[in-house]
């Protein structure tokens, strides 16, 4: 796992997992297969307009959230060559690190094109999340879920430290 810097050479920045490391923005985008997008939603249209030859048919998980814009997710400001999934957002941060709640682990519930679908539900597993399936281009079922969590998490001031969970019988 490679996590990409616009200043990699930072000394102060820390990698907690084992194998990552860092480096240039345009030298992940080249080589990565899949793309996680965790940078301020705002952020993601210079992103994409620097280095849109580097994202040209790759997948891209687009886990940014524009807080109060009417459209919450960033795939406007992606070119249209990406194959879009939608994830990553519908929890905070500090979950990402302890997903695992009494009950068992946290659903994330998320979007992306059918061929794509495992291979996002893999990257989901991988951080102990339980991945949910919405389907192809579901992105606004996505944001919806984004805007649950917020009401509840800020509005009602519950916390971050919770969790939407999809129950069947």
């Amino acid at each position: 796992m490679t996590f990409g810097s616009r200043h990699p050479e930072r000394e102060e920045l820390e990698l907690t997992a084992e194998g990552a490391s860092i480096a240039a923005v345009s030298s992940v985008l080249a080589s990565a297969e899949v793309i996680i997008l965790a940078l301020p939603g705002a952020a993601v249209a210079d992103l994409a307009t620097e280095n849109s030859a580097a994202l040209v048919g790759k997948l891209v998980i687009d886990a940014t959230n524009q807080m109060g814009a009417p459209v919450a997710n960033s795939r406007a400001a992606l070119p249209p060559s990406v194959r879009y999934a939608r994830a990553f957002n519908t929890l905070g941060g500090e979950n990402m690190a302890d997903p695992v709640f009494a009950d068992g682990p946290a659903d994330m519930f998320f979007s992306a094109p059918e061929q794509d679908q495992q291979i996002v539900a893999n990257v989901i597993q991988s951080v102990g999340l339980r991945p949910i399936y919405v389907g192809q281009d579901q992105e606004e079922l996505i944001d919806a879920l984004f805007r649950v969590w917020i009401a509840l998490a800020i509005g009602q001031k519950r916390g971050r430290r919770l969790a939407l969970r999809l129950l069947e019988k």
